[in-house]
């Protein structure tokens, strides 16, 4: 009974560590959030003028995906994401870049013949969460995995205090337009080369996948 009680007192205390910033983060235009505390106070959050990233992550209101919004409030790059598999493993809220490693291999989750699983990390918590190269097809411990086409452009352009932003509301609403303008800008630049797609830079394709 008192081993159970611990438990209980654990999880709650970890529940209360991971929402210690922001419960909840509702985008309301591409630049302009309204963030929930945990006890329901409300404050608004302008980007405006701010790099910063966006991760909507991966469950059934959200996009899955990651955004990466330059200063002048153009969203230039987005791929899939995948995230925890359980609400509490992915925390919402305002954060920002930590660290930056480029090789890096998890010490809670390692793998087993010792090889890297979290290059190029981008961590925002104090609690191992990062965004960082991983598969986009399986739930992760509550990490962002960002696929490898787009990992190493999102990590070069990334700085040490960059704001990341965690929502469980969509955003493509509001990325959508700049998305579309910059897919079809990088796909008739590609047509124009002489040389074949073996050649063609991976990444540019890539930039926005539907």
């Amino acid at each position: 009974m008192i081993v159970m009680k611990r438990i209980i007192v654990g999880i709650l205390l970890f529940s209360l560590f991971l929402s210690a910033q922001h419960r909840e983060l509702i985008p309301l235009s591409k630049t302009d959030f309204l963030a929930i505390d945990k006890q329901g106070r409300e404050k608004r959050v302008n980007m405006a003028g701010k790099d910063f990233i966006l991760v909507s992550v991966r469950e059934e209101e959200s996009d899955g995906r990651f955004y990466a919004v330059d200063k002048d409030g153009t969203v230039w790059l987005s791929g899939g994401i995948s995230s925890g598999e359980e609400i509490g493993y992915t925390p919402s809220g305002v954060w920002s870049v930590l660290r930056k490693i480029r090789y890096y291999t998890s010490k809670k989750y390692p793998e087993a013949d010792g090889s890297n699983n979290m290059n190029y990390s981008l961590f925002f918590t104090n609690s191992g969460h990062a965004l960082h190269e991983g598969s986009i097809n399986f739930s992760s411990h509550g990490c962002i995995h960002v696929d490898n086409r787009d990992i190493s452009r999102l990590f070069h352009w990334a700085w040490i205090g960059m704001p990341v932003l965690v929502t469980r509301n969509r955003y493509m609403k509001y990325a959508r337009p700049d998305l579309t303008r910059i897919y079809k800008t990088e796909k008739k630049y590609r047509r124009k080369r002489s040389h074949s797609i073996e050649d063609t830079d991976q990444n540019s394709i890539h930039t926005f996948r539907r």
